[in-house]
């Protein structure tokens, strides 16, 4: 009898979850007939705007060193050869984002580079693509075929998402062909994952792999919340394990009216350096939030040295959004329109105030040349206060290193001091530019590490 009662309750249970995930769904949905709840009528319309995209590019193959010797050459009689190339292929997926335009969102690292972008459409046609713009920071890309007979996904606000919402991932994984996987909404705003400059992710256990780069992440009306990008693996060749990582829709929609309209992302700069509000900052503050971010730092003619921002001020929010960390004051930030003018919050000697300020774009680093290669991917400025080498070490602090970039393949990790380079004393991010910004030589930094110092060689 208590088992029978048991199974009653379960099968209660699973009815009411059934009644609780499909709430609010079109009735349609459940069939006239009394067939069992399917999200087939939601993917039938939204699969054709995902679309497949092959991207090949030349790329050189290096030869030996000793093979441009023209005395080793003749000695083993090694004939002259023209410098090699091979074809690098790369498989991704993609949204149709403008069906009159024909614009296409995906990754940046699933065309980067590329010299031919292919699409193929869900009903078995391919077009030869164009880039319209990309930005590495935020790893968005704008591509545009032929508008002919496209269908687009519509766009959810994915400020609304919420940790237990139901989603779809439609994707190439593997180059597979089409696929759909289902999961929830596992965590909104992760940051600070090394992934991209720009970080503000969904993160979802539907399944996601290498293929789905770029593909659409649905809620069940068949809306885009955010573009699947990436996945948290415990090896290189490890393969899902139910982390998953979206690009939110409204991030997206941010960087695409940039890039059709300049065909890159015109980064807005406020020039401030900001550290988080941890509990004990909070209580030396006197103050008892415990989210936003407190300004470290404020660069000279900036935008928050005009509208009034000082040093010890704690940004709660920007336009009325709240601030969790300084991460997110980053974000918000970087994806505004240069020019635009934002209102900021802040907490000042215990007392709310509020801030105009008109946001400038950011410095171009071009103008001081490439940064060196083995640099690329991670972020340098001064040792912050919050830093427990602020005040006792004079350098440069490495504020975050991109997973996987030449940085950290170098050797560089975050919240490391460098204190000289090629044996000259750097003091500050001033003095490092002229390293930074050097033609690819070789680089020799001493570094401090978790309180021990080291030498590191840049090559």
């Amino acid at each position: 009898m208590t088992r029978v009662k048991s199974t009653l309750v379960w099968l209660a249970g699973l009815s009411l979850l059934a009644q609780v995930a499909f709430a609010g769904l079109p009735f349609s949905w459940f069939g006239s007939t009394g067939e069992m709840p399917s999200l087939a009528p939601m993917l039938d319309q939204s699969k054709p705007a995902v679309v497949n995209i092959a991207s090949q590019s030349l790329v050189r193959i290096q030869d030996n060193p000793l093979l441009n010797d023209p005395y080793f050459r003749r000695f083993f009689n090694i004939p002259d050869q023209q410098p090699r190339q091979r074809t690098m292929q790369s498989l991704g997926s993609g949204v149709i984002f403008d069906a009159r335009k024909g614009l296409v969102l995906t990754n940046n690292h699933v065309i980067h580079k590329a010299d031919q972008i292919t699409v193929s459409l869900n009903d078995g046609r391919s077009f030869q693509a164009k880039l319209v713009g990309s930005d590495p920071a935020t790893d968005v890309a704008l591509i545009q075929i032929p508008a002919e007979q496209l269908t687009a996904l519509p766009l959810a606000n994915s400020d609304k998402l919420r940790v237990g919402d139901f989603v779809v991932a439609i994707g190439n994984p593997f180059g597979l062909g089409q696929t759909v996987t289902s999961g929830i909404v596992s965590a909104l705003g992760r940051s600070g994952l090394g992934i991209e400059g720009y970080e503000n992710f969904i993160q979802t256990d539907a399944s996601i792999n290498p293929g789905n780069s770029g593909g659409a992440l649905v809620n069940l009306r068949g809306e885009l919340v955010g573009i699947n990008t990436a996945i948290f693996s415990p090896g290189q060749e490890a393969g899902n394990i139910g982390i998953g990582f979206a690009i939110p829709s409204n991030m997206v929609k941010q960087v695409t009216d940039q890039l059709i309209k300049y065909g890159e992302v015109k980064r807005a700069h406020l020039g401030v350096q900001m550290q988080d509000i941890t509990p004990q900052l909070a209580q030396a503050f006197n103050i008892k939030s415990e989210y936003g971010a407190v300004v470290t730092n404020i660069a000279a003619d900036s935008a928050a040295a005009e509208a009034g921002l000082k040093i010890g001020d704690i940004v709660t929010a920007v336009d009325g959004n709240r601030l969790m960390n300084a991460d997110s004051l980053r974000n918000s930030i970087g994806l505004l329109m240069v020019g635009q003018t934002i209102e900021i919050e802040i907490l000042r000697d215990g007392k709310n105030k509020a801030l105009k300020a008109t946001v400038k774009e950011t410095p171009k680093q071009a103008q001081h040349g490439d940064v060196h290669p083995k640099l690329a991917g991670a972020t340098f400025g001064d040792i912050e206060q919050g830093s427990p080498y602020f005040g006792k070490l004079k350098g440069v602090m490495i504020y975050s290193v991109k997973r996987g970039s030449a940085a950290a393949i170098a050797g560089l990790r975050a919240n490391d001091i460098i204190t000289s380079v090629d044996k000259n004393i750097v003091a500050s991010l001033e003095e490092f530019k002229p390293y930074a910004y050097s033609d690819g030589k070789q680089l020799l930094f001493n570094i401090t590490r978790n309180g021990q110092a080291m030498f590191l060689i840049l090559r």
